[in-house]
């Protein structure tokens, strides 16, 4: 069997830019921005961050800051292009949060969306370091 050849003058078609993307509060699986994630390969379900990280309450949706002493729990997904300019709308990118390279405790490299620890002066910390098990926190 040969190889078909793409006709003269035709270019190849490069391959799609794809990024893995590390999600900790509502576009968790269940959570009401997880929609904007339809489509979108699911690498990890039990992804972690290496400890340094702090996870924040913001009340309608949760805020990570480096310089913490927490590994935060989360998911990983793969996503294309256009995915991941809807994701940076959604975040504020680079305004409210800003997307950045992370490694998780597997030595995974991600993005994920992180703020400043200024912006979030007087909010409470989710000792947990989990978005899901935070009203669970608050009963113990």
């Amino acid at each position: 069997m040969t190889a078909r050849k793409a006709p003269r003058g035709a270019r190849e078609r490069e391959p799609e830019a794809r990024t893995l993307v590390f999600v900790y509060g509502t576009l968790l699986v269940g959570e009401h921005n997880h929609r904007l994630l339809k489509g979108a390969q699911l690498i990890s379900d039990e992804a972690r961050t290496q400890p340094g990280f702090q996870l924040y309450d913001l009340g309608r949706y949760p805020a990570l800051v480096r310089d913490g002493d927490q590994a935060v729990l989360g998911e990983v997904y793969e996503v294309d292009e256009p995915m991941l300019a809807a994701l940076d709308r959604l975040e504020g990118h680079p305004d409210l949060y800003r997307r950045t390279g992370i490694v998780l405790a597997d030595g995974t490299a991600v993005e994920t969306y992180l703020m400043s620890p200024v912006q979030l002066a007087g909010y409470p910390i989710i000792a947990c370091g989990s978005w899901r098990l935070r009203h669970k926190e608050r009963t113990s």
